[in-house]
């Protein structure tokens, strides 16, 4: 487990920060990655959340199946949370946030008008952890560049308030990674969808449990995508890696596989939906792990 743990201090203050800040705030908006929408969640927001109205953005929801994002809205929705899918890159879903925003905040609105308040905007918190698209959806929806953005996990830095219009701020903050994953399952598919450092990550093993799940899930889009003719159950992943060094040209001197180039050309493949739509997990009342469903049972 402990060859996936990654915690930059400079996450727990930014947990300090949230806390904090708390008491200003309306409504969380919180981004998760639509591929993983478990593992990419913090599990110490719905603490930190607490009585505060909750809008879900499944970010990247282009990248993750279909069907699975369907089944993750039910699921967020039966929790009491709004959601919505998005891509923040593109601006899918950015236009109906107003209206989300508005109906998750409607309580508070209604308070105002009856204290005589007039157009105090809402005050809403950005979170997600590092690398879900967070600085990406502010840039985006404020329709101008807001905040610092990076692909590396971990750019923002410092909070800044961002007014949208006269109905909405929002509070940025920098990502929160948990300190210890809560099962090797969750800092596997975090590493997978590169909310952890590659360069800490043994890529090559990575790679390997990847396309273990592929096999079993999407292996006609691992076929399609590297022609591999009817694979079948007893295919390993060495044998998948060989045979992308195959089709992809990654070859050392004397024409030695190049197992590391093939695993980040799969890597690549995936995360940049080149593979196709993929979703890594699913909720636990329709296939989640086991691992999966211990830690359901212990949020608030």
């Amino acid at each position: 487990m402990s060859h996936y743990q990654w915690y930059p201090g400079h996450m727990t203050k930014a947990k300090r920060m949230m806390q904090e800040n708390m008491g200003l705030i309306d409504l969380v908006i919180e981004l998760v990655d639509a591929r993983v929408p478990f593992s990419s969640r913090n599990p110490d927001i719905d603490e930190l959340g607490k009585n505060k109205a909750r809008l879900i953005l499944l970010n990247k929801a282009d990248l993750a199946d279909a069907e699975a994002n369907r089944i993750w809205m039910e699921h967020f929705r039966g929790k009491g949370y709004h959601v919505l899918e998005t891509n923040a890159k593109s601006g899918q879903g950015l236009k109906a946030i107003h209206g989300v925003v508005r109906e998750a905040c409607r309580e508070k609105i209604e308070r105002d008008r009856k204290r005589g308040i007039k157009n105090r905007p809402i005050r809403a918190i950005v979170v997600g952890i590092p690398n879900v698209g967070k600085s990406t959806f502010i840039n985006s929806f404020a329709g101008k560049a807001c905040t610092k953005t990076g692909n590396k996990p971990g750019v923002t830095k410092g909070k800044q308030w961002i007014r949208m219009d006269r109905e909405l701020e929002l509070l940025d903050t920098p990502g929160i990674l948990w300190p210890k994953f809560e099962s090797e399952e969750v800092g596997k598919n975090l590493a997978l969808i590169g909310s952890i450092n590659d360069e800490i990550l043994e890529m090559t093993q990575l790679a390997s449990d990847l396309i273990v799940y592929l096999l079993e899930h999407y292996r006609e889009q691992l076929a399609c995508r590297y022609q591999i003719d009817d694979p079948d159950d007893g295919m390993t992943p060495l044998a998948v890696l060989t045979h992308i060094c195959g089709v992809r040209g990654c070859y050392k001197k004397g024409q030695e596989p190049d197992y590391e180039k093939a695993a980040s050309v799969l890597m690549d493949d995936f995360r940049s939906g080149r593979m196709g739509r993929i979703t890594l997990e699913l909720p636990p009342d329709v296939g989640g792990s086991a691992d999966y469903d211990e830690i359901e049972e212990t949020e608030p």
